[in-house]
């Protein structure tokens, strides 16, 4: 069994800043990618940044140069520095990883069940 529990979204006014947290825990053996992803109402769920185990990092146009993801390895945690935010990053945001439960097992995408970030103009 596998869990991802996110933390720190809530009610930002614009230019504010916040950060969230995502913790994996369970029977891991490995994890590749993390990440982080949203979906505003009627919209399609959208990647906002993305971090290889080795640190390598991908972040979506509408939040390069304002959002930052990291990730502490030994502690299967995944975080999103968001800053200067805008009322359109508004959304439920939703860690993503990419992992492995065992040596021989192929990975597989587990999800959190999302945090709200609201910015208010």
């Amino acid at each position: 069994q596998v869990q991802l529990v996110e933390s720190g979204g809530g009610l930002v006014q614009a230019g504010g800043s916040l950060r969230l947290s995502c913790a994996a825990s369970g029977s891991i053996f490995s994890i590749n990618t993390m990440g982080w992803y949203r979906q505003a109402p009627a919209n399609q769920r959208e990647l906002v940044a993305a971090i290889t185990r080795d640190g390598s990092t991908n972040h979506a146009d509408s939040v390069k140069g304002r959002f930052t993801i990291s990730r502490d390895n030994a502690k299967n945690t995944v975080y999103l520095q968001m800053n200067s935010l805008e009322p359109t990053d508004t959304a439920v945001y939703y860690c993503n990883a990419v992992l492995t439960t065992a040596r021989w097992v192929l990975p597989m995408n587990y999800w959190g069940q999302g945090t709200q970030v609201t910015v208010s103009a």
